[in-house]
């Protein structure tokens, strides 16, 4: 593991400097989500059905196929207590996998367009994350409740909220995985930076 801890310091200096970067917004009035086009959806689709985010949804599907709503909740349950503690055997389990690692990357690869990714499995459960999110379960959440369930090209844009502590406003792009088969295995989330979209929309940068 101490190989990867040089590549995971660059990557998150690249996202300290590009959250640094953008403007406070006007807290009171959102970037149109508009700004989430066609294309950038595409591109989210892209990077989500690579090797690495279908192997890893697919090797937790086959291991918690037979997980009952008990058991999510404890493991869910545990999540929540490691976040107040520094014993976090699930919760570094999770960050320390090669899917978290690639949504690290591709995280600061957006230089501050993408604010948080994590992918879930076919019970809601998050497979891989680029940050520490602040539960394991997403079942209960319209981010997954209306993706998976509803079909593999679902997609759904919650509403813009304002980040208070970086001044910019997000919203989240959730869409489901398919896997070859055209059969939804999963779903992604992303926390979307409006804000840097709509400068970057001004300044006639792509997305």
């Amino acid at each position: 593991m101490t190989y990867l801890l040089p590549r995971v310091l660059g990557l998150a200096c690249a996202l300290f400097i590009s959250v640094s970067m953008v403007a406070r917004a006007d807290s009171t009035v959102p970037p149109p989500v508009d700004l989430i086009s066609e294309s950038f959806i595409e591109t989210v689709r892209d990077w989500a059905t690579t090797p690495v985010v279908l192997l890893s949804i697919e090797a937790r599907n086959a291991k918690q196929s037979d997980f009952d709503q008990t058991r999510i909740d404890a493991l869910d349950t545990q999540w929540r207590a490691e976040l107040k503690t520094e014993d976090q055997p699930l919760i570094t389990a999770v960050l320390s996998n090669p899917l978290s690692t690639y949504l690290l990357r591709i995280q600061a690869s957006s230089l501050g367009v993408y604010a948080e990714a994590f992918v879930m499995d076919a019970k809601g459960l998050n497979v891989g994350q680029s940050a520490v999110t602040s539960d394991y379960w997403q079942g209960d959440e319209a981010k997954f409740q209306k993706t998976f369930p509803v079909g593999p090209q679902a997609i759904f844009i919650d509403e813009p909220e304002y980040h208070e502590g970086t001044g910019t406003w997000r919203t989240q792009l959730n869409m489901a995985i398919a896997d070859a088969n055209g059969r939804a295995i999963g779903a992604v989330t992303v926390d979307v930076n409006l804000t840097e979209l709509a400068r970057r929309a001004e300044a006639g940068l792509g997305s």
